[in-house]
């Protein structure tokens, strides 16, 4: 190594200069494989939920990813690097192709962007293509790149290809998702108004036809969906397909017959990097390729051999939302702020004239798109007739052995067409599209009955005889003092958890059972945090949650309230009575401590803000104190008989907290953002076959009122009784499903 500086001539000493150019190849090769990790991702997700148009979720077009793919096509901007052998002239292509794939994988993430988003980010993109495409168009001239100039040549134009539909699969976004925003609320309207008149049907068989109605809707009406089953994806993806056969095609040659090609000597400043780079861009073409070629797959077969005619008739027939917003552009006037009237006549013209070339390339590239769309449908129309009766043999040999109640449910009597939110020009692909998403949701609903939870069912059952919920009266007496002048909110969880724990104190209590009672609550804790979370609309119980969350994970993990050991207590020598008005004194005494830490021994003026070890001591405390006033508590009740209620206690605790599941199914069924709207259903439907059964047990008993938005809150159960005198319930099986107007949305609420 000479030194840094000048030589002993005077000249640059450049001989250091390219020494860490192994580094810059190997954090390129890194890029790539972060992309092509992507990809993948996406690609498990998809095959996972079974949509074969593969979403983009975690490679989307933006900012992290441009910024990726800008690293990883180093090679394709390096105009002066040498690049004499094999690997590296492969590498180059492969860099080509790396962006085509790119391209295609990312498409129908557009449909998620804002408007802004969008726009910035194909700017970003066309702008690093074009930059890419100018530097090879260099390399060639100068002899950079002197093997695979037709590959190179082939795939830019494919990548000019791709880069104009994706602008042009852009400037139909915003018509499409205006016009499904439209027809979504319409169809919701008349799935409510169904849904309310089906009162004679199990709350659980409701449920799942209105899941049905809303999942079609948000599935079909999903921006990636839409875009993906378009005619410009669709031919993306068989742009993408073609560019990586032609990478594959130069490899194979390059290695099997390597006579037909002649290489220099020498070895690229990259060294050992330009293998790794390779390797890991050829990863990413072939990973992310696979989605571009099966949305271009499934579109195709949505198009059967049969319906190929009348595709004939419409491939020149333009749709409306494809120019709907440049025609917007073009009608709406230009800024009144040019001086002059020939200025501005001149502005208008021109405006005209660019949204007039703008239409027509755009009227081009779609009608384009759908020839090769129809192309590929005559080209694999045999293999599509093939695929599509195994997939029928498939389907009805599930049907045949499987006894699951969910397919023995009678499903035909569903009219569904009108719940598919097509197009203009798709029509023809609303039965094949019904029957996909319909499978789509039975797998949802399949893999939610796989989920159920083992403990909560039986636990319901072993206490279906508890007289409606009064656990949820009793659980804590208006009698008992208070230790400050205001009380906080009840809230579902902060209850179960201590009682869990005063259960786990009792002395002699049978393990199994304390154990069994310790896994069913936990179970349970997680659909209760799903009520409060659906249902805690005002935000007003969130210091209440995570003192019951902290609580739990001390009694569920350690067999600790806060710091007092529940597994010593039980072993001393005392009586039930005894060890509940120890807890109480404890907790009595915790209250006190923890109060007089905060500034000036003041709590927060708002109870539902104390701090949280603060509301867990009053909650054992108020809890312990109503134990002490029961009569038979007086007597000395044994272990069993305390322990026996208060299990009933968490039973009917827990029970009236889960009813209201059907109420957050179908809140969760209806979202003001498009773009979320499917997973919440999909949310809905897991839920929903999990929990089917525990529901079907709840649903035998009465409900004190009808109303669902005040049911989600334990102090409003604890209200009517107070009002009443008792309460006074009704039968659930007058559940009736009611459209109610909560602000600005609109829920379907199962009374």
């Amino acid at each position: 190594m000479g030194k840094l500086g000048c030589t002993i001539d005077g000249h640059l000493n450049e001989s250091r200069f390219n020494q860490p150019m192994p580094w810059i190849g190997l954090y390129v090769a890194a890029a790539s494989a972060a992309c092509a990790l992507a990809m993948a991702v996406d690609l498990f997700l998809g095959f996972r939920s079974r949509k074969h148009w593969f979403p983009c979720k975690y490679f989307s077009l933006n900012a992290t990813t441009l910024t990726l793919i800008g690293v990883a096509v180093k090679l394709s901007v390096d105009l002066n690097t040498s690049m004499p052998r094999l690997q590296e002239q492969l590498a180059k292509l492969s860099s080509d192709v790396f962006l085509c794939t790119v391209i295609g994988n990312s498409m129908p993430s557009i449909g998620t962007m804002e408007n802004n988003d969008m726009f910035m980010n194909i700017v970003a993109l066309g702008i690093l293509v074009i930059t890419s495409m100018v530097n090879i168009c260099i390399q060639l001239g100068t002899g950079v790149i002197y093997i695979f100039w037709k590959e190179h040549v082939f795939v830019m134009s494919l990548m000019v290809i791709l880069l104009a539909i994706l602008c042009s699969s852009a400037l139909s976004v915003p018509s499409t998702k205006s016009y499904l925003e439209m027809k979504y609320k319409k169809q919701h309207k008349i799935a409510v108004k169904e849904c309310s008149d089906q009162t004679e049907h199990s709350v659980a068989q409701r449920l799942r036809e209105g899941l049905i109605k809303y999942w079609m809707m948000a599935h079909t009406s999903s921006p990636q969906f839409v875009i993906g089953r378009s005619a410009t994806c669709t031919a993306s993806g068989a742009f993408c397909l073609l560019s990586t056969i032609v990478l594959a095609g130069a490899m194979v040659r390059s290695y099997l017959k390597p006579q037909s090609f002649k290489f220099c000597d020498g070895e690229s400043d990259y060294k050992w990097s330009i293998t790794l780079i390779l390797i890991a861009q050829t990863i990413a073409v072939l990973v992310g390729t696979v989605a571009p070629a099966s949305r271009w797959f499934t579109a195709i077969n949505f198009r059967n051999q049969e319906k190929a005619n009348k595709a004939c008739k419409r491939v020149f027939k333009l749709e409306k939302y494809w120019t709907l917003k440049l025609v917007e552009w073009k009608e709406r006037p230009i800024s009144s702020t040019i001086v002059g009237w020939y200025l501005r006549k001149l502005a208008h013209n021109v405006k005209d004239r660019v949204l007039d070339l703008i239409i027509g390339i755009q009227i081009g590239i779609v009608l384009v798109c759908k020839l090769v769309r129809l192309i590929s449908v005559f080209i694999v129309s045999r293999v599509l007739i093939c695929y599509r009766f195994c997939r029928k043999l498939q389907w009805l040999f599930k049907r045949r052995t499987n006894n699951s109640e969910f397919e023995s449910q009678p499903r035909s009597h569903l009219d569904l067409r009108r719940f598919v939110m097509h197009l203009e020009g798709e029509e023809q692909l609303v039965d094949l599209v019904m029957e996909d998403t319909r499978h789509a949701l039975d797998h949802w609903l399949q893999m939610g009955e796989k989920q159920q939870p083992k403990y909560l069912a039986q636990f319901f059952e072993k206490f279906a005889s508890s007289e409606n919920f009064k656990g949820v009266i009793e659980f804590d007496s208006d009698l008992v003092p208070s230790l400050d002048s205001e009380q906080p909110p009840n809230s579902w969880a902060l209850p179960l958890v201590t009682l869990t724990s005063i259960a786990a104190s009792l002395p002699g209590t049978d393990y199994n059972l304390l154990r069994q009672l310790g896994k069913t609550v936990h179970e349970g804790l997680v659909y209760v945090r799903d009520v409060e979370n659906n249902l805690d609309a005002k935000k007003e119980l969130v210091h209440i949650k995570k003192a019951a969350e902290t609580v739990w994970l001390g009694v569920d993990l350690y067999k600790k309230w806060l710091d007092v050991d529940l597994d010593k207590m039980s072993a001393q020598d005392k009586t039930p009575r005894e060890i509940i008005e120890q807890l109480s004194d404890i907790a009595k005494n915790k209250f006190t401590e923890f109060k007089t830490r905060e500034v000036s021994g003041c709590l927060p003026e708002i109870p539902s803000r104390w701090p949280i070890k603060v509301l867990a001591a009053n909650s054992m405390y108020r809890i312990c104190q109503t134990i002490l006033l029961d009569n038979e508590m007086r007597d000395n009740m044994s272990t069993d008989a305390l322990f026996e209620k208060l299990t009933v206690l968490i039973s009917d605790i827990l029970g009236a907290c889960l009813i209201n599941l059907g109420h957050v199914m179908t809140m969760q069924c209806y979202c003001s953002a498009i773009e979320e709207r499917e997973g919440k259903v999909r949310s809905a439907s897991l839920l929903l076959g999990k929990m089917e059964k525990v529901l079907k047990i709840l649903e035998r008993r009465p409900l004190p009122s009808s109303d669902w938005d005040q049911l989600g809150y334990i102090d409003y159960w604890r209200s009517l009784s107070k009002k009443k005198g008792d309460l006074h319930f009704n039968s659930s099986s007058q559940y009736t499903e009611t459209a109610s107007s909560s602000s600005s949305d609109l829920y379907l609420n199962i009374e």
